[in-house]
């Protein structure tokens, strides 16, 4: 039996049995291969941008299940499937501004789909808002370890499709801003009182601590606005570290 990383297996947890999928940019194909061996998802796509990395996934299919016919397609992101192909699109392991851009190629057809499961590497706070400002609603995440990252995996649907009503159940208690925190830690953790949470949000604190540093080393006049604005984020992630559990912040 294939096994996946944790990051892989946390994306797998988000499959119910008999959901159909597309991995975009499926790179070395062990999630869905290993989503079909398993039996949850009868009938998995497999598809990438590039040629390359559809043949490490057909090396492995090879490997691994010789007998069986596998779907792999090339071709830029979702453009490989027709409207409602399949019921849960996965695109992980991209940057947060690629990912919105895939789905953003074709926002009809991005919500034919019944889930996205996205695993963006960076610029999570602006997916989480191209998503709200484009009719998704977030109805799940988790973060979970890979290395020395924290990664964030984020499950949403098309608003009014699964359980929230829509994108407004990120923030539904005031005006949502596009440098809202919400966007960039999700209260979905706090809520689910997620065990990564507290090291999360450490981690940005330390970040910023740096960035601090290297505000006040700066050769500039007038660096005041800057600072300002450095602290209050330190103290605002502070709040959220003490809302998460912590009262300590460990040092570097």
């Amino acid at each position: 039996m294939i096994k996946l990383s944790d990051r892989l297996q946390k994306i797998a947890d988000f499959i119910e049995p008999g959901e159909s999928i597309a991995d975009i940019g499926t790179d070395h194909g062990f999630l869905p291969i290993a989503l079909w061996e398993r039996g949850r998802s009868p009938h998995v796509i497999l598809s990438d941008i590039n040629a390359g990395p559809l043949e490490k996934a057909r090396a492995n299919i090879n490997k691994y299940f010789p007998e069986k016919q596998f779907d792999l397609r090339i071709g830029s992101g979702i453009q490989t499937l027709k409207p409602a192909e399949v019921e849960a699109i996965v695109i992980a392991g991209m940057g947060g501004l690629l990912i919105a851009e895939i789905l953003g190629d074709d926002l009809p057809k991005s919500k034919s789909y019944r889930k996205l499961i996205l695993q963006p590497r960076n610029a999570q706070d602006k997916l989480r808002l191209w998503l709200f400002e484009n009719g998704f609603a977030i109805e799940e995440e988790v973060l979970v370890r890979e290395g020395k990252y924290l990664c964030e995996i984020i499950m949403a649907v098309p608003a009014g499709f699964g359980r929230n009503a829509g994108p407004e159940e990120i923030r539904p208690d005031r005006c949502i801003r596009s440098d809202d925190i919400d966007f960039e830690i999700s209260p979905i953790l706090f809520a689910k009182k997620d065990p990564l949470l507290v090291e999360f949000i450490e981690n940005k604190i330390r970040i910023e601590r740096k960035v601090h540093a290297a505000i006040k080393a700066k050769a500039v006049r007038d660096k005041t606005e800057m600072l300002r604005k450095s602290e209050e984020r330190m103290e605002l992630l502070q709040k959220m570290r003490k809302r998460s559990g912590i009262n300590e912040c460990k040092d570097e």
